[in-house]
């Protein structure tokens, strides 16, 4: 199944990849919020199992927006490569890698402009998005899928200069200018994935790759950092969770790069689809 934020309304992604409006489809049974659908997850993903779906209509993917757009909390994990953790400057976290947020007014839709901010340097970060489905407090690792909703695209810009100025690092200002947490294009449940603990995660500028990689070398796949996260705080259904990034981002270059004005910015992962983002001054 996949769910979408189209235009503020949820829809249901159908296998032609037209858009069936939800609150229509369901005769009012769910409504039309994209985010409160997560407080209710069991019960809607039965109900699109079973409905007779009318058909969908087409739509411009500008049009989306993030299928989480209001969350109560979204995490970020650091780190959780090998291959970005050398390139940083840092030896692989033996526990549980660094966590940050970024807040919530930063997050947007799979297709957006982004302005960059004056004399900083934005860099990009390719990451695979879960979304959690049900709340969860000290869940093991082996049941840990059961609480997640589905799978997204997104992408942890950063600007660094603020990110690693003052006397201790401001990760989460750092991540958080408006646009900076671009999520979607839609949320794919993991059993529409032949794997969803290994896929193929990449992003590039101008058509150039900057990244490629594979969910399966993260340090801590999702069940584990639902497993330490849940141990120390509740996660709510609808949170969002940035699960890390592959090597090639522009701080860990020689010389270093930074997104400019002008640039677009594609970030895929195999099975759920792309972001695009271009860059203005």
């Amino acid at each position: 199944m996949r769910i979408a934020n189209l235009s503020g309304r949820l829809v249901l992604i159908d296998p032609e990849g037209r858009a069936v409006d939800v609150e229509r489809a369901s005769d009012g049974r769910f409504g039309p919020s994209p985010q409160a659908v997560y407080a209710d997850w069991p019960r809607f993903r039965e109900w699109a199992a079973a409905a007779d779906l009318p058909a969908g209509a087409e739509f411009d993917a500008a049009d989306l927006g993030s299928p989480a757009p209001e969350p109560r909390q979204v995490l970020a994990v650091g780190l959780n490569y090998r291959d970005h953790a050398s390139e940083s400057g840092f030896t692989a976290p033996e526990g549980l890698p660094p966590v940050f947020t970024k807040f919530a007014s930063s997050i947007s839709g799979p297709v957006t402009r982004v302005r960059l901010p004056e004399g900083g340097h934005t860099d990009w970060e390719v990451e695979l998005v879960a979304v959690i489905g049900a709340e969860a407090r000290a869940v093991p690792a082996e049941r840990a899928w059961e609480y997640v909703a589905g799978l997204a695209v997104g992408q942890d810009l950063s600007e660094r200069r603020l990110q690693w100025s003052g006397a201790a690092p401001q990760f989460s200002l750092g991540k958080s200018y408006p646009g900076f947490a671009p999520i979607g294009p839609w949320l794919v449940t993991p059993d529409e994935l032949p794997d969803p603990d290994d896929l193929e995660i990449s992003c590039a500028i101008n058509g150039e790759q900057m990244q490629k990689g594979r969910t399966g070398s993260l340090i801590f796949p999702i069940p584990e950092l639902v497993a330490e996260l849940s141990a120390v705080l509740t996660l709510y259904p609808g949170d969002v969770l940035f699960t890390g990034t592959p090597g090639g981002v522009g701080f860990g270059r020689e010389p270093q790069r930074w997104l400019a004005e002008g640039d677009e910015l594609v970030s895929r992962v195999e099975g759920i689809g792309e972001l695009r983002q271009t860059f203005t001054a």
